[in-house]
């Protein structure tokens, strides 16, 4: 399936969770990033059970620090 990450398009073999793409595109800890899937944001609590679907938009925000 074909899933288009921050405008990078990724190959998954099978449906995943947003925590297995994550742990797969990341490749550490996902810490301090919000999740969008089709323009609708997905809570930490569901990424686990979120599953996506070939041709889903992944929108990965990260936080900074600054002022």
């Amino acid at each position: 399936m074909e899933i288009t990450i921050n405008q990078q398009q990724h190959q998954f073999e099978d449906l995943c969770s947003v925590t297995q793409m994550l742990a797969i595109v990341l490749s550490g800890e996902a810490k301090g990033i919000a999740v969008a899937v089709n323009q609708t944001i997905i809570t930490k609590s569901t990424w686990q059970t979120h599953l996506l679907k070939d041709g889903d938009q992944v929108m990965l925000i990260k936080a900074t620090q600054g002022g």
